[in-house]
């Protein structure tokens, strides 16, 4: 897994606990943490982290996951504001997933495996996505379309139908959109 994920999660945890609290969520996971955004590093290393964050925070790993997923996501709008520009709200940036934003994601970090999507955009009101990825952080993305919601001025309710999690082969995510 790409380093600037590992950043984000420490982003969080530093914004909150400090330097030290970051130090003790390393301790607790048994990992050194130097992790630079091209690096690349093993995908137990991330789950040893969340599950040292969640433990710290009072969360279970998947809310952790979609804490850091919704907090990321003004540190992405800073750092990356060509994304999100010409987009007037959540669902036009996340229907760019595939193909703009996932594609420029893998030329700024080389070896990159970002996850697919399907999108299902029949209802105005709801966006249904299909995630699936071998590392099943469905509660990260959940947590980025919350964090876009936030960028963009919207509230967003979501659903998971179907979940990885509990058997399903990809995850199904309803995004309902409310009126401003």
């Amino acid at each position: 897994m790409k380093g600037i994920i590992f950043n984000l999660l420490e982003e969080v945890v530093r914004q909150d606990y400090g330097d030290d609290g970051w130090d003790e969520v390393l301790e607790q996971a048994g990992v050194e943490g130097a992790y630079t955004s091209l690096g690349s590093y093993p995908d137990a290393e991330l789950i040893a982290l969340v599950g040292a964050a969640a433990s710290r925070y009072g969360h279970t790993p998947t809310t952790m996951l979609r804490v850091v997923g919704r907090r990321a996501m003004p540190v992405l709008a800073a750092k990356y504001p060509e994304f999100f520009r010409g987009h007037t709200g959540t669902r036009s940036f996340v229907l760019t997933l595939n193909g703009i934003i996932h594609p420029e994601v893998r030329k700024l970090y080389p070896g990159a495996r970002t996850p697919d999507f399907e999108f299902d955009t029949t209802r105005p009101d709801v966006l249904g996505i299909v995630y699936e990825s071998p590392r099943r952080l469905c509660a990260f993305a959940e947590g980025l379309i919350e964090g876009a919601a936030d960028h963009y001025g919207e509230q967003v309710a979501l659903t998971q139908p179907q979940c990885m999690h509990r058997g399903d082969p990809a995850c199904r995510i309803e995004v309902r959109f409310s009126p401003v």
